[in-house]
């Protein structure tokens, strides 16, 4: 259900997409999305979670001193294949408040879940510019993603994980360096 309705919203936005549609994309009825998801909002936020999860995974379970490696490979690896139904996700403009609130917390606690690996503690004096650079670079990834898949940037688009990798753990590490 979740694969369908990720593409489902990726391809035709929120506001066009139907609960119905989705469920028959996924070959089910609408009244096991409603049990499991509530409402359009629910599915679209469990959605939308999975791509911050992803992140979370990545900076999560790794020691803060490959926070940089990882959060460069994990970069190199989004726009490798075309833009993720995910991505797209997060990208798209929805016309919906509702909607617009739920991509923003996603992207929020992704930066807050990214800074914190490199020492951010909310509320704590001079800890807002740990916040402001870890969402620098997720809007730096977010860009790399971009270009390498929807607009094709050349010699990004066709550059490999072993050519982005170096440049992009440099640029993690000058935006996060470790506290």
């Amino acid at each position: 259900m979740l694969d369908a309705a990720r593409q489902r919203f990726a391809r035709d936005g929120y506001a066009a997409t139907t609960v119905r549609d989705i469920a028959d994309d996924a070959g089910v009825n609408v009244a096991l999305i409603s049990r499991y998801f509530t409402s359009k909002e629910g599915l679209f936020e469990a959605c939308l979670r999975a791509a911050g999860d992803e992140l979370r995974r990545t900076t999560g379970q790794t020691p803060a001193d490959r926070v940089p490696e990882a959060i460069a490979r994990h970069i190199a690896d989004l726009g490798a294949t075309g833009l993720s139904s995910q991505l797209a996700l997060l990208l798209r403009s929805s016309g919906d408040a509702g909607a617009d609130e739920i991509r923003r917390g996603v992207l929020v606690r992704s930066s807050e879940q990214l800074a914190a690996a490199r020492g951010w503690r909310p509320g704590e004096p001079g800890s807002e510019q740990i916040l402001l650079r870890a969402q620098l670079a997720l809007a730096a990834g977010i860009g790399v993603a971009v270009l390498r898949s929807s607009i094709r940037l050349e010699p990004l688009s066709s550059a490999t994980e072993q050519d982005l990798v170096g440049p992009l753990r440099d640029l993690v590490d000058a935006l996060l360096p470790p506290r």
